[in-house]
């Protein structure tokens, strides 16, 4: 593609894709301090808190992504009545995210609160019940789904992090009401029982992923193992396609007619925090928005090079993806080289 035609997709065809994330949802909460004494009540260190961020966390930070990129982004799953649900609500609204599909339970929100001194995370606290909900709140959000993809979807994304949302029949029933209706679902798997992602038409995960469910684990290293590994793992779960996240060698898209392995450029990585939340939703939005997967996979290269570079959990926006992919006025085929990692 030209860059020509880049531009075009970014400025016309982005903003009007609708996409649901569906998943396990969380907030992150951090408070930053410095450390100059112990308590006198225990022998524990005493931080003077002096600054606090909130940023969305897991499906949340899928859906972030995807709206700042410019498309139209409804998120659903389970949350509770609580202090820290009116925190992601809030940051949410900032970032113009759907939140019609928030069911609340008797749980917690999901919420991981840390503690940081300089460099040095001293502790975290997490707030979160993983067990299986009721019945009749599994089938709010089915319905809440349904009725969306009635009005029109161009992608499903599921993010399971195995807090308590993506069973295997809910998470079949979701793709399944998905191709009902000729929208693409791309899941973000976790865990070892890939099966509840049967018949999904990508997953998206890094080599410690893989070998979750692997026989024997591999290294990432060679193109022809990791092909051979996402084969495998479409045969064995009845998934469509792969795509799988290398680290610093590379991204590599594996469908049941081609294989497109894409190579990286060595750079200093700061952090790889939410480049799998990052690589699913650019993803998803290349599908929802026409592109052919292997031009998804190379944009999706783009993005991951932007996170890593960045401290902390960081959303790619529209503006970064096409600073990227005019830098130093390179044409598509630099572009799309690079690096990330994960």
């Amino acid at each position: 593609m030209e860059k020509s035609d880049w531009k075009n997709f970014f400025e016309k065809k982005v903003g009007k894709c609708k996409i649901l994330v569906v998943g396990d949802i969380m907030i992150d909460k951090y408070y930053y301090g410095d450390v100059h004494k112990f308590a006198s009540d225990a022998p524990v260190p005493v931080a003077k808190i002096t600054k606090r961020r909130n940023s969305l966390g897991a499906a949340a930070n899928v859906a972030s992504n995807l709206a700042l990129l410019g498309c139209q982004t409804f998120l659903a799953g389970f949350v509770g009545e609580d202090h820290n649900f009116e925190t992601l609500s809030e940051q949410l609204k900032t970032c113009k995210i759907n939140q019609d599909g928030l069911i609340k339970t008797d749980s917690p929100t999901t919420t991981k609160v840390r503690v940081i001194s300089g460099h040095q995370q001293m502790f975290r606290m997490d707030f979160e019940d993983s067990a299986t909900k009721p019945e009749e709140k599994y089938t709010a959000l089915e319905k809440y789904i349904r009725s969306l993809l009635n009005d029109s979807l161009d992608a499903v994304v599921i993010a399971d992090y195995e807090k308590g949302v993506c069973t295997e029949y809910f998470c079949k029933n979701v793709i399944k009401y998905a191709h009902d209706h000729g929208v693409p679902v791309t899941v973000m798997p976790y865990g070892q029982r890939w099966i509840k992602y049967e018949h999904a038409d990508y997953v998206t995960p890094n080599i410690a992923k893989i070998n979750k469910v692997m026989l024997a684990p591999i290294s990432g290293e060679d193109d022809e193992t990791v092909e051979r590994a996402g084969r495998y793992v479409m045969r064995k779960f009845k998934i469509k396609n792969v795509l799988a996240t290398r680290s610093a060698h590379g991204i590599t898209l594996v469908t049941e007619n081609e294989v497109a392995h894409i190579p990286t450029k060595s750079q200093e990585v700061y952090d790889s925090a939410g480049v799998a939340d990052t690589v699913a939703a650019v993803f998803s939005m290349a599908l929802a928005g026409g592109l052919k997967p292997s031009d998804g996979a190379y944009i999706t290269n783009v993005a991951a090079g932007i996170v890593v570079s960045k401290s902390g959990t960081y959303a790619v926006s529209k503006n970064d993806m096409m600073n990227a992919m005019n830098l130093k006025n390179l044409d598509f085929e630099d572009a799309v080289s690079l690096p990330y990692a994960v």
